[in-house]
C-alpha cells in the first residue's frame, strides 16, 4: 500500500463573503488510513497537482456563475490528479497506488442524458466545486472508482491538465473541424490555447486567435508557432473586427468560430466573421442573456452551436497525451504549495502577473 503521509488533510475555500482560505478539510486523515467512509464505488485519491480554473476564481470574486450560487464555506478545485491511497471493497477496476485523474462530475445513471451518453446534461449530476459539491482542492478526496481514469507514468501535472483539455476536445469534436479548415479562436485564455491546440491537432489552417491582452497573444505565438494573432480593440464594431480577422487570414473567412469568452462583444464578431454556412461554436460562459445579430445569422445560415461541460471525452484526452500529439506543458506558469493556494489564486486572478495555469502541488520528494 502506498504511504499515507501523517499530514492532515486541508482543503482551499470561498465563502459568501468572498473570504478565501486554506483549512481542515474531509476526509480526515485517520478516516484515509481506516477506509471506514468509503462508499461502494469508491476509492480515496491523494491530490497530487491541481490548476486553477477560471470558473474557481468567479466563485471566489462573484460568489456565483449563474444559478450556481456559494451558500457556506465551500472547496474549490475541479482539475485534479492523483493516486488512489484506499479503496472500498467492492472496487475491483483499480488498485492501490494507480495513478488517476479525477472527472469530476458523479452521475445519476438513470436520466435521459445519462441513459444516451450525453451524461454531461445528467439531470441530478454532482459536479466537484460547483456549489454545493466541495471540490477536489485538498489533500485527500473520496470519488467514484468509475470517474478516476488511470494515467499511468504520465505526470500528475498533465494529468490535471486533462479537465481543460476535455472541455476543448469535446467542442473540436463537435464543430467537426477538419483537416485545412480556416479556423477562429477568439479568447487567448487557457481554454483558448487548449482549442487553438487542438484545432491545429486536427489540421485546421489557418488558425487565428483573438484576445485583449497582447501578453496573451505573444504566449500564443510561442505555443502555436503559425498562429495568427489579433488583438481586439474594444471600440471596434463587430463589423471592423471581423474585417481584421478575415484580412489576418488571408481573405478567407473562417469556416468555424470557436468562441473561447462568453462575451456578448465576441460573439457577435465571431458571427460577423464566420462565412456563408459557417459555424460560431461558443465555450465561454457569459451572462445569463446577451443579444446577438440575429440577421447575420439568418441570411448567412451560421450555425450558432454551444457547449455544457463534456462527456466521454477523458480516454480520448489521455490518449493524445501520452501519444505525443498533444504537448500541453508549456501553459503551465506558476506551480504553489497546497498550503500557499490563496497566492496561488491571487496569481491566477491578476491577468498583469502572466498566469495561464497556475498549478497547485501537493508532491512528496521524488514525484512529478
Amino acid at each position: 500500500m502506498p504511504t499515507i503521509t501523517s499530514k492532515p488533510n486541508i482543503g482551499v475555500y470561498t465563502n459568501p463573503a468572498h473570504d478565501l482560505w486554506v483549512g481542515e478539510a474531509l476526509p480526515t486523515q485517520e478516516d484515509v488510513v481506516s477506509g471506514e467512509k468509503l462508499q461502494p464505488g469508491e476509492v480515496t485519491v491523494a491530490i497530487k497537482s491541481t490548476g486553477i480554473c477560471g470558473s474557481d476564481v468567479h466563485f471566489w470574486h462573484a460568489g456565483c456563475i449563474g444559478p450556481m450560487i456559494v451558500t457556506d464555506a465551500h472547496i474549490l478545485g475541479h482539475e485534479s490528479a492523483g493516486v488512489i491511497v484506499a479503496k472500498h471493497p467492492s472496487v475491483t477496476t483499480h488498485e492501490l497506488g494507480d495513478r488517476v485523474a479525477i472527472e469530476p462530475n458523479i452521475i445519476c445513471n438513470a436520466c435521459e442524458p445519462c441513459l444516451t451518453g450525453r451524461y454531461n446534461g445528467c439531470e441530478r449530476v454532482l459536479f466537484r466545486s460547483t456549489p454545493p459539491v466541495p471540490g477536489l482542492l485538498r489533500r485527500y478526496v473520496n470519488h467514484p472508482a468509475a470517474w478516476c481514469h488511470r494515467i499511468g507514468a504520465m505526470r500528475f501535472e498533465d494529468g490535471a491538465l486533462l479537465e481543460p483539455l476535455s472541455v476543448a476536445l469535446a467542442g473540436v469534436q463537435r464543430a467537426r473541424i477538419t483537416l485545412g479548415d480556416p479556423v477562429l479562436i477568439c479568447g487567448a485564455g487557457p481554454i483558448g490555447l487548449v482549442t487553438l491546440a487542438c484545432a491545429r491537432a486536427a489540421g485546421a489552417e489557418p488558425v487565428v486567435i483573438t484576445d485583449l491582452d497582447p501578453g496573451r497573444l505573444a504566449f500564443a505565438e510561442g505555443f502555436c508557432p503559425g498562429v495568427r494573432t489579433h488583438r481586439v480593440d474594444p471600440t471596434h464594431s463587430p463589423e471592423q473586427f471581423a474585417g481584421a480577422v478575415v484580412r489576418l487570414a488571408g481573405g478567407v473567412e473562417p469556416a468555424v468560430a470557436m468562441e473561447c469568452t462568453g462575451a456578448e462583444s465576441s460573439i457577435a464578431g465571431a458571427i460577423q466573421a464566420a462565412r456563408f454556412g459557417g459555424k460560431v461554436f461558443v465555450i465561454g460562459v457569459g451572462r445569463p442573456e446577451i443579444r446577438v445579430p440575429f440577421m447575420r445569422l439568418s441570411t448567412r445560415e451560421v450555425d450558432l452551436q454551444f457547449q455544457y461541460r463534456y462527456c466521454n471525452t477523458w480516454p480520448r484526452a489521455i490518449r493524445l497525451l501520452n501519444g505525443g500529439v498533444l504537448d500541453l506543458s508549456k501553459l503551465v506558469t506558476h506551480r504553489f504549495r497546497l498550503e500557499d493556494a490563496v497566492e496561488a489564486f491571487k496569481v491566477a486572478a491578476d491577468a498583469k502577473q502572466g498566469g495561464i495555469k497556475v498549478m497547485i502541488q501537493s508532491l512528496e520528494e521524488g514525484e512529478q
